[in-house]
C-alpha cells in the first residue's frame, strides 16, 4: 500500500515504494511462477451487475463446481497496484475454496478511482456504512448470497494493505454481516478520515488508547448491540510501508470492541518465524489473533507447496513465509474445526437497574436457547433460563463489565455478547463524590504509566487503582505508576476522596501498555542485502536507512555498511563500530 498522492508518482513515499517494488521484481523475476495453484475446472468470473455500485468497483467471483447451498462466503480485497486476478492467483484462497467448499468474491478497484488502484480506506465517503466502496462490497455480498445460497451467518472478509484497511472498515461498518475478518499488513478501522491523515497511520502511531480505538469501531455502526466479528491480524516486523505499530493498534481496537483484555491469553510459535498471540473471549475462544512474522516486509504471507498448510505462490507483495490463508481459514472454522451450529450472541444486553450491591441485566432472547450464562469480568457468575439476571453481593460505587452467552439444550455455549458496564450506586448514609472524567494515559515507559484526569470539585485527594487494587493516591489530577513490567497492559480507574476520607464513585477504566525494552543490534552487509532484509530502502538508485533516512550510497552488492538498530525499525549508519 502507498499513501494517496495528489499526482501519481510525485509523493516521496510513493517513489520509494515503486522503486523498491521494481527492484524486487527485476531481481526475483525467475521466482514468480513457483508454487502456482493447481488448476481447477472452476474459473474466476466477472459479475457485471450487482447493485447500484456507488464505489465504482468490479466484482469477480470463484466457486468450486457443484458448490452446495449453505456454505460460507469469503470476500478478498487486493492491495495497491494489484487486481482481483493477482489475488486469486497468488493468495491461496482459491485452493481452500476448493478444499473446504466455499465461494470467494474478489472486489476490484482501478486507477480511475485511485491512481495506484488502492481501495480508499481513508475516505469516509468510501469507507463508511451505506456509502461508496463499502456499500458496493456489501452489495456484492448480497449478490453472492442470492447466487450461491451462502450461509449468511458465515460471511468473512480479508484484505491486504489498502485492502486490509478497507476490510477493517467493513468489519466495523457491518458487524451484522461479517462473522470474521483478516487484515494483512493493514490498518485499524477509521484510522484516517482524509488523505492528509494517511502518513500518520502508515508510518507512525496515533497514540490512542484501546478505548479510543474501540470507539472508532462502535461509532461506525452505533446501533449495533451484538458481538463483533472475530479478527485475525497479520504483520511483518520489517514492513516499512505499513509500520508494525498498526498491528498493535489493530489488536487494541478489536480486543476493546470485544470488551476483553489486551493481555494475551496464549502465545504460540509457528513456521516461518511467526508468533501467534491469541486473545480469548469469555468462553475461552479466540476473538482476536495477532500473527507477527519476524523479518517479513510488506505483503501477504504465502508458503508455496502441496502439503498441509502450504498455499499460494510468490510474487510482488506475496511473500514466502507462512500460508496466512490456511491459518485464517482455520481461525474462522472453514476447515470444519469450528462449530457452525452454536447459538449466536444475545443482542440488546443492557443494565436495567443497580443498587449499592447489585446490578440487573436484560437482553433479547435467542431462539433455541435453553439457558444463558452470565459473565462478570470474563468469569461466569451465574445462569438464567430467562432473558434477565440480577448479580448481587457487589461493592458500592464500583464498575463491573458483563457479557452473556446463550446455551443450547445440549449444553453447548454460544457466542458471547458485546460487553456492557454496570456501576453500582453509592452506599447509603451520605453523598459521595462523582466519578472523575477524562481519565487518560498521557505517557508510558518500559516500567511506568502516567495518568491524568479532570479535577472533581470538593475532592481532597484521589485514589488510583490498577486492576481493581489501590496502588496509590494523589492530591492533584495526575499520577505516575512505576515498577511495572515492560510490554504489558494495565487497567486503571480513579476515584475522588472527600475531606472526610469518603471514597467517591470510580471512573471508567483506561488501559496503559508499557513500552518494550529494546536492545540495540548491528548488521553489516551490502546495500542490496540491507534492503532485502528490510533494514533499508531504495529511491533513485540510492539506498537509505529505514528510520534515519541516512544516504548509504548506491543500491548494489559492492557498497557495504554497518547499520545499528537503535529502536524498533529505526536504523543509523554505524560503520565506526557498535
Amino acid at each position: 500500500m502507498t499513501r494517496p498522492s495528489r499526482t501519481a508518482g510525485t509523493s516521496g513515499g510513493v517513489r520509494r515504494w515503486i522503486s523498491a517494488a521494481t527492484g524486487a521484481l527485476a531481481l526475483a523475476a525467475g521466482l514468480l511462477t513457483v508454487g502456482a495453484p493447481t488448476a481447477s475446472a472452476a474459473a474466476l468470473t466477472q459479475v457485471s451487475s450487482f447493485g447500484s455500485n456507488p464505489g465504482n468497483l468490479s466484482m469477480y467471483e470463484y466457486a468450486p463446481d457443484g458448490l452446495a447451498t449453505g456454505r460460507p462466503l469469503v470476500m478478498a480485497l487486493h492491495g495497491c497496484t494489484q487486481t482481483a486476478t493477482d489475488y486469486h492467483t497468488h493468495s491461496g484462497w482459491a485452493q481452500y475454496a476448493d478444499q473446504y467448499k466455499f465461494a470467494v468474491v474478489y472486489p476490484q478497484t482501478s486507477s480511475s478511482n485511485q491512481s495506484l488502484s488502492c481501495f480508499r480506506w481513508y475516505d469516509p465517503a468510501q469507507s463508511t456504512r451505506g456509502n461508496g466502496e463499502a456499500l458496493s462490497i456489501k452489495q456484492m455480498v448480497d449478490k453472492a448470497i442470492a447466487q450461491y445460497g451462502s450461509d449468511a451467518r458465515r460471511i468473512y472478509i480479508t484484505g491486504l494493505s489498502a485492502g486490509g484497511g478497507q476490510a477493517a472498515n467493513l468489519l466495523a461498518d457491518y458487524p451484522d454481516v461479517f462473522a470474521g475478518g483478516s487484515i494483512a499488513s493493514g490498518l485499524p478501522a477509521q484510522c484516517a478520515t482524509s488523505s492528509n491523515g494517511t502518513n500518520a497511520c502508515q508510518y507512525g502511531s496515533l497514540n490512542l488508547t484501546p478505548a479510543q480505538w474501540g470507539d472508532k469501531v462502535r461509532n461506525s455502526y452505533p446501533g449495533w448491540t451484538g458481538a463483533y466479528p472475530r479478527v485475525a491480524i497479520w504483520q511483518g516486523s520489517s514492513d516499512y510501508t505499513v509500520y508494525p505499530v498498526n498491528s498493535t493498534e489493530l489488536r487494541d481496537q478489536w480486543t476493546n470492541a470485544w470488551g476483553i483484555s489486551q493481555t494475551a491469553s496464549s502465545t504460540q510459535t509457528l513456521t516461518g518465524k511467526t508468533t501467534l498471540t491469541s486473545y480469548n473471549d469469555a468462553n475461552g475462544k479466540a476473538a482476536v489473533q495477532l500473527y507477527s512474522i519476524d523479518g517479513m516486509g510488506h505483503g501477504l504471507a504465502v508458503n508455496p507447496g502441496s502439503g498441509t498448510g502450504l498455499c499460494g505462490s510468490t510474487g510482488a507483495y506475496f511473500l514466502g513465509t507462512i500460508c496466512s490463508s490456511y491459518y485464517t481459514a482455520a481461525f474462522w472454522g472453514l476447515d470444519g474445526s469450528g462449530s457452525t451450529t452454536t447459538l449466536p450472541a444475545p443482542s440488546g444486553l443492557a443494565v436495567t437497574g443497580t443498587t449499592s450491591s447489585s446490578a440487573t441485566l436484560s437482553w433479547s432472547a435467542v431462539s433455541g436457547a435453553a439457558s444463558y450464562n452470565v459473565y462478570r469480568g470474563g468469569a461466569k457468575v451465574g445462569s438464567s433460563t430467562s432473558a434477565g439476571y440480577t448479580d448481587s453481593g457487589l461493592t458500592a460505587s464500583t464498575s463491573y463489565a458483563y457479557t452473556v452467552a446463550a446455551v443450547d439444550p445440549a449444553g453447548t455455549v454460544g457466542t458471547a455478547s458485546a460487553a456492557v458496564t454496570a456501576t453500582t450506586a453509592a452506599a447509603s448514609g451520605g453523598t459521595t463524590l462523582p466519578a472523575p472524567t477524562g481519565l487518560a494515559v498521557t505517557g508510558t515507559t518500559s516500567s511506568s504509566a502516567t495518568l491524568s484526569w479532570s479535577a472533581v470539585s470538593g475532592a481532597a485527594s484521589y485514589n488510583v487503582y490498577r486492576g481493581g487494587a489501590k496502588v496509590g493516591s494523589s492530591t492533584s489530577a495526575g499520577y505516575t505508576d512505576s515498577g511495572l513490567t515492560a510490554s504489558t497492559s494495565y487497567a486503571y480507574t480513579v476515584a475522588a476522596v472527600d475531606p472526610a476520607g469518603t471514597v467517591g464513585t470510580a471512573s471508567a477504566a483506561v488501559t496503559a501498555t508499557t513500552a518494550a525494552v529494546y536492545t540495540p543490534q548491528c548488521f553489516t552487509a551490502s546495500n542490496y542485502a540491507q534492503v532485502t532484509a528490510g533494514r533499508a530502502h531504495t529511491s533513485g538508485g540510492y539506498t537509505y536507512a529505514n528510520g534515519s533516512e541516512q544516504n548509504m550510497g548506491l543500491y548494489n552488492l559492492f557498497v557495504t555498511h554497518t547499520l545499528k538498530e537503535t529502536a524498533d525499525g529505526y536504523y543509523v549508519i554505524s560503520d565506526s563500530g557498535c
